[in-house]
């Protein structure tokens, strides 16, 4: 069992950090007992909550907690939709709020060095200006990235660019027991011994703290192109998107979805999808070098797109459409959230998307749910939101027993993705909430391994207990 934080404990703690860096009152704690996750039933308070200025307090407070028995959970921007920043057995809670510098862009090795707590938001901007680029874009600018990089975050780029991992060089890490270790650094190749930074990445807070961050940049791609493309269905839509592949075009980003979802998101921004023919559409991002090769991509695509039975072919070639369309994309959860039980983000094959999707129409339709998908087309993440109202005749209307139906049709969900040789998440991570799938999706052996792994870096078992297994 773990202790409970008595005013000892909480003495010891203003001997590290300010006080007013220190939370426990009640209506303080209530931000820091969630993420975006849709339902409430996961939400749990922290005894405490403090906000460190430097990788040395990280530090203690570490060992304070390591010494004490207190469990401890790392808290990025909170965007995570998971359940795995919310502190199961209370305790303390770290955020790092007040860790968001920027502390080099070092344009001759085409890196910047930032603290954990940085927000996308901020981040973005600021290499711009130096003129580089970070693909990435898992979404909420408001993530920090700390917390990307212990998601391993995704995003609709990740079919050309990669991962949060691809971009990673180096980090400052503070162990369970408080030591502080730099893993990698600014150089591209390294074969000196296991990866422990990997091991990091992706691990939701589970293994150690970061508090620091080398990350990789590129020069931005001159021009760039977006096309949104309607289908009369869904099928048809996925479909197309081997084509693209095998005509041996990697486009930056490649989306599916609805187009009632794209209306409601668009609604909820007060900003207008481009098109409202057929019922399901892609949007298609290219990037090149210049003018003529981005033309020359867009036009190939449209001509695959128009041979599946695309109805049109929309360009938005200004920067402010641009973004309209990637925000109105990025912005489908928010605008559901209410009215949903639970995100998805199974992940297939890309051979198998149509496929899988064919078959969570046929669950839909069976169970009498509303199960809206949409996702990311080009690498197999597909996010399926389970219902709790309907969207119909331009009002939402609550969907007959659905509390009978949930766990039914998302044991269902589940199952198709094992059928099509999937995994249960592809970005969102494991946390609270996909605990009781992941012996569905990987053999034992892993699991003991990763269980093995964990003992080695937290014996005590403090940071960020209850997630990812038991």
């Amino acid at each position: 069992m773990y202790h409970k934080i008595n005013q000892s404990i909480i003495d010891q703690l203003k001997t590290i950090v300010e006080a007013r860096n220190i939370l426990t009152e009640r209506d303080e704690l209530l931000d820091y007992s969630h993420d975006e996750y849709s339902l409430d039933d996961i939400s749990s308070y922290p005894d405490v909550v403090v906000k460190p200025p430097d990788a040395e307090a990280v530090s203690k407070i570490v060992q304070l907690c390591n010494q004490e028995n207190i469990p401890l959970t790392a808290r990025g921007g909170g965007t995570g939709l998971c359940g795995a920043c919310v502190p199961v057995f209370g305790g303390v809670v770290m955020t790092f709020e007040n860790m968001h510098q920027i502390l080099e862009i070092d344009t001759h090795n085409l890196t910047a060095t930032v603290e954990s707590g940085l927000t996308l938001m901020d981040f973005y901007p600021a290499i711009e200006e130096k003129g580089l680029f970070f693909p990435p874009h898992p979404g909420d600018e408001t993530a920090t990235i700390g917390g990307v990089i212990a998601t391993n975050a995704g995003g609709a780029r990740a079919v050309k660019y990669g991962v949060i991992r691809n971009f990673v060089t180096g980090i400052e890490v503070v162990l369970p027991t408080g030591e502080i270790v730099n893993l990698g650094g600014k150089f591209v190749k390294n074969s000196t011994g296991y990866s422990l930074m990997h091991l990091m990445i992706g691990s939701e807070g589970t293994l150690g703290i970061i508090t620091k961050a080398t990350i990789s940049l590129m020069a931005p791609p001159k021009e760039l192109m977006t096309l949104v493309v309607p289908y009369d269905n869904l099928h048809d839509a996925i479909s197309t998107v081997p084509a693209i592949i095998e005509k041996k075009i990697l486009p930056m980003a490649v989306e599916f979805l609805e187009l009632e979802t794209a209306i409601l998101s668009g609604k909820h921004l007060n900003k207008t999808w481009p098109c409202t023919q057929g019922s399901a559409h892609l949007m298609i991002i290219v990037d090149g070098t210049s003018e003529d090769e981005v033309m020359s991509l867009a036009e190939t695509i449209s001509e695959v797109c128009l041979d599946h039975n695309a109805l049109e072919v929309f360009a938005a070639d200004t920067r402010s459409k641009q973004r309209d369309i990637l925000d109105i994309r990025s912005s489908i959860y928010e605008a559901m959230r209410p009215y949903m039980l639970e995100i998805l983000d199974i992940t297939v094959p890309r051979s198998q998307i149509a496929h899988f999707v064919d078959s969570v129409n046929a669950v839909a339709e069976k169970s009498d749910m509303w199960l809206p998908t949409y996702g990311h087309a080009a690498d197999g993440n597909v996010h399926t939101h389970l219902m709790r109202y309907r969207w119909q005749n331009d009002e939402w209307h609550e969907i007959e027993n659905w509390d009978e139906k949930y766990q039914t049709v998302r044991k269902e969900l589940h199952d198709l993705g094992k059928k099509y040789q999937g995994i249960c998440s592809g970005e969102h991570g494991i946390g609270i909430v996909k605990k009781e799938y992941l012996k569905s999706f990987l053999e034992p052996q892993q699991i003991e391994l990763m269980r093995g792994i964990k003992k080695v870096f937290d014996p005590g078992a403090i940071l960020n207990p209850g997630k990812i297994f038991d």
